[in-house]
């Protein structure tokens, strides 16, 4: 009996391992295409849905659907509005893998395809080529799956050499409605435990097909199911942002009404499957008193089996077209549960990462966006730090000066944080199975957060500049003042078109004239300044000690503008 439990365990570990490694090898084939497919198909709530239906139906994970939907919500890639659609879709897409339990796993022995189909997988995880690799883990990730499922099958307790565990498990059906909430518990336990209602369906259906249990309580369990699997997004949006705990719990209300009216509706909804499966040419199942006298294979267990496959597709298909016209009411209510951060709150929450705090995505491809999302972040953050430059140049009081001075010795600190941040979750994206494309954009991301701490970096060392011109007693005229603030104003403008491409991002920016046409104007600038001062020195007899400190800083601000034209220049030039 311990041997068989054991056993059981070990199954259950291969079934969940062989989802996740089928639902990664997936994620990774086809990464780019689904970042494309979420930005084309969520428009409108109606291809929301299908959108989540195809995805969750691809990757055969709700789970990493609704944790993708949070990421994306998160980096500002999806509205909340889109983002329910989606998840609507996901609890649709995701009774694809009940359905394919139901017809593979207990009508045929597909185990015995397995080893030769992890063959087949090795032999294209052995290529050179990294989606052809991507296949060959899904292969891999198939065949443990229905292995998985196999040996759960056999080591379950035979119930004639075993009868105490009839009779444990039928102890807790005997309550009415009483046990319907029972098992409704016990299936959003098991899936919170388990992080995967697939794995918990294909439970609920071996004891179902084994008549451990009889078809309403395995419908109610499936219902638990539901409500536990919202838990996985709600996990992964516990460090993010408030846009995407609103996702998350969206998911939870969605669940939460359709396992209401299921079971404010219980008999009717189990008759009205019962009357689908019959039309399928099979027994109705819910009207079957108990499933232990049902043989594994016979019409009255596939008909059993079918109709949880059918209650799992249906309640989601009923849910959905009921709360689809009430996406706006949804986001309304996720809105006054998770409240907006204050505006001191939200002035704090800005320097801090804004995009990838919710921890990489089950899709390396997709995270990627983030990471482009969060260094756009970066850019604007280092822009506001050159506001700071402009009024430290242009202030004459000491003690306002020093409070600018501060600032812009904690805009460098803040740079020199966020670089680093940044560059660990790449380092985490790179270790992953990813295009060579995505290892290029990779590269180039990593010079780009190296040149916008180098911003961070001037910043810093004008306010040290004027600090020196201040304590030797030194004064800036108001010509300088003016051509200084000038200059300034052109950084800004470099500034405007470096975000401007660093928005359209890689791959899609063929031209960076506005770049190269700010730059240039900066260094028109600093040569005319430059020769206009040496000049004055010549003949006008200027103090040298304050032209030093002036042309010191206009270096500085002509460097701004190189570290601005080599982040669009990345953009472009990355090859791979």
């Amino acid at each position: 009996m311990l041997l068989q439990i054991l056993t059981l365990i070990g199954a259950l570990g291969m079934f969940l391992y062989g989802m996740n490694t089928m639902s990664s090898g997936l994620q990774k084939a086809a990464g780019e295409k689904l970042r494309a497919f979420l930005a084309a198909m969520t428009s409108n709530p109606f291809k929301g849905v299908l959108t989540g239906l195809g995805i969750t139906a691809i990757i055969q994970s709700s789970s990493a659907t609704t944790v993708m939907v949070v990421g994306f919500v998160n980096a500002g890639l999806l509205t909340l509005n889109q983002a329910v659609g989606v998840i609507m879709g996901a609890n649709i897409g995701t009774t694809v893998t009940a359905w394919l339990i139901s017809l593979l796993g207990f009508k045929m022995d597909i185990s015995v395809l397995s080893i030769p189909l992890m063959a087949v997988g090795f032999i294209c995880s052995l290529s050179q080529k990294s989606k052809t690799k991507s296949i060959g883990e899904f292969i891999i990730g198939f065949s443990l799956l229905f292995l998985g499922l196999s040996f759960m099958k056999e080591s379950v307790p035979d119930l004639q050499s075993h009868p105490e565990v009839l009779s444990f498990i039928s102890r807790w059906t005997g309550f009415g409605f009483g046990s319907v909430l029972i098992f409704l518990a016990i299936g959003t336990i098991l899936t919170l435990v388990l992080q995967s209602s697939s794995a918990t369906v294909a439970l609920t259906m071996i004891m179902l097909n084994l008549g451990w249990i009889p078809f309403e309580m395995a419908a109610a369990m499936v219902l638990g199911e539901n409500i536990g699997t919202t838990i996985t997004a709600n996990i992964a949006a516990a460090v993010g942002n408030v846009q995407a705990k609103r996702a998350a719990i969206a998911h939870t209300l969605f669940n939460v009404f359709g396992v209401i009216w299921a079971l404010a509706l219980f008999r009717p909804f189990l008759h009205f499957i019962g009357r689908i499966i019959t039309l399928l040419g099979y027994p109705d199942p819910s009207v079957t008193s108990f499933a232990g006298s049902m043989e594994p294979g016979s019409d009255e267990a596939t008909a059993a089996l079918y109709g949880i496959s059918m209650l799992h597709t249906m309640f989601n298909l009923i849910n959905t077209t009921l709360l689809i016209w009430f996406i706006p009411f949804i986001v309304k209510a996720v809105k006054w549960i998770i409240k907006s951060p204050a505006k001191d709150d939200e002035e704090k929450e800005s320097f801090k990462l804004k995009y990838i705090n919710a921890g990489h995505l089950a899709t390396a491809e997709i995270a990627i966006e983030q990471a482009m999302k969060e260094i756009v972040h970066f850019a604007e953050i280092s822009r506001r730090g050159l506001g700071y430059v402009r009024l430290a140049i242009n202030e004459q009081n000491p003690d306002k000066f020093e409070e600018y001075r501060q600032k812009l010795v904690k805009y460098e600190e803040i740079s020199d944080r966020i670089e680093y941040e940044i560059a660990t979750f790449m380092n985490s994206l790179s270790k992953e199975e990813i295009s060579e494309e995505s290892r290029a954009q990779i590269r180039a991301m990593y010079k780009i957060i190296s040149e916008l701490e180098s911003l961070g970096d001037s910043g810093e060392a004008i306010s040290r500049i004027l600090s020196r011109k201040n304590a030797h007693g030194k004064v800036f005229g108001k010509e300088e003042l003016q051509n200084l603030t000038r200059l300034t104003g052109l950084v800004d403008s470099a500034y405007e078109a470096m975000i401007a491409n660093l928005t359209v991002g890689y791959g899609n920016l063929k031209d960076i004239s506005n770049a190269y046409d700010a730059e240039q104007n900066i260094n028109e600038m600093r040569n005319n300044l430059r020769d206009e001062e040496i000049v004055d020195i010549e003949h006008e007899g200027k103090n040298y000690q304050t032209s030093v400190y002036y042309m010191d800083i206009i270096s500085e601000l002509e460097s701004m503008g190189d570290f601005m034209i080599n982040v669009s220049q990345a953009l472009v030039r990355a090859k791979y």
